[in-house]
């Protein structure tokens, strides 16, 4: 595998702290579903909290970054404390010779951030990625027997376009996935969205809580900052921000995090 390609494709992500979030996203006040027609959800049951989970970091070349220098960016996943199971989204970082030569990733393997997350590899009953680029289903071999959510497009991106991830993780033995097409509510409550752009099967995922909706929005954008200036520009009406922003907002976020950033968007 080549790393040219994978820059500026598999995104790895900086190291954040393996605490709430700033986003524990507290007692959820319930299972969600879309009423028919309406941009919001209604409630319907009870979820619970939605925690980081830190997969470390990794340093973006200068090549990549557009600023010169070399910059570390986080990687991080989301566990979704849901009452019919545990979701997680997104597993950490793949490795391979050529990846850590060029991103020089410092990794927290899957089960150790799982721990510090407070909960274990055998806790987890469902799985979902963003998109399957390595940095984001590194650890997909280690939860085998459990569905895994993609987008019917994006699994056939992993398994068909040369370079596109590490081919290792994506068939491994007992990994088996569950191929949406488009927008789907996976758990009542929990909401998939296709989000394309930085991949074309991407996915963000929508959780109903008590006092709004948080969105899990992956590598929709790299930063909050940058999905900020979309929405702000969506918003004024300039700028060419992506097809399905106005869908998001319609669900009225009040927190949105990413794979790449520490930080949460809020309105």
């Amino acid at each position: 595998m080549t790393v040219g390609a994978l820059a500026g494709r598999a995104r790895l992500a900086p190291g954040g702290e393996p605490s709430d979030v700033g986003v524990t996203v507290g007692a959820l006040a319930g299972r969600a579903r879309l009423a028919p027609g309406a941009g919001r959800f209604r409630i319907l049951g009870q979820v619970t909290d939605i925690r980081r989970v830190d997969f470390g970091y990794f340093i973006r070349p200068a090549a990549e970054t557009g600023t010169g220098a070399d910059r570390a960016e986080p990687c991080l996943g989301y566990l979704i404390d849901h009452p019919d199971g545990l979701l997680l989204i997104d597993t950490g970082m793949g490795a391979h010779p050529d990846v850590d030569a060029r991103y020089r990733p410092q990794r927290v393997p899957l089960p150790g951030a799982l721990r510090a997350a407070g909960t274990h590899l055998d806790d987890i009953r469902y799985v979902a990625n963003c998109h399957l680029h390595f940095d984001h289903c590194g650890g997909n071999p280690l939860l085998a027997g459990r569905p895994v959510f993609t987008q019917r497009s994006e699994l056939a991106s992993a398994r068909d376009e040369i370079d596109y991830t590490l081919p290792a993780l994506i068939d491994p033995p007992g990994v088996t996935y569950t191929e949406l097409d488009g927008e789907a509510e996976i758990l009542p409550g929990v909401l998939v969205l296709p989000t394309p752009g930085h991949t074309r099967g991407h996915q963000s995922f929508a959780v109903r809580r008590s006092d709004g909706t948080v969105v899990v929005a992956g590598q929709s954008h790299d930063t909050a900052t940058a999905f900020s200036a979309d929405a702000l520009g969506h918003r004024a009406g300039v700028g060419s921000p992506p097809a399905w922003l106005e869908r998001l907002l319609a669900l009225d976020p009040r927190r949105i995090v990413f794979a790449h950033d520490n930080a949460v968007w809020e309105p």
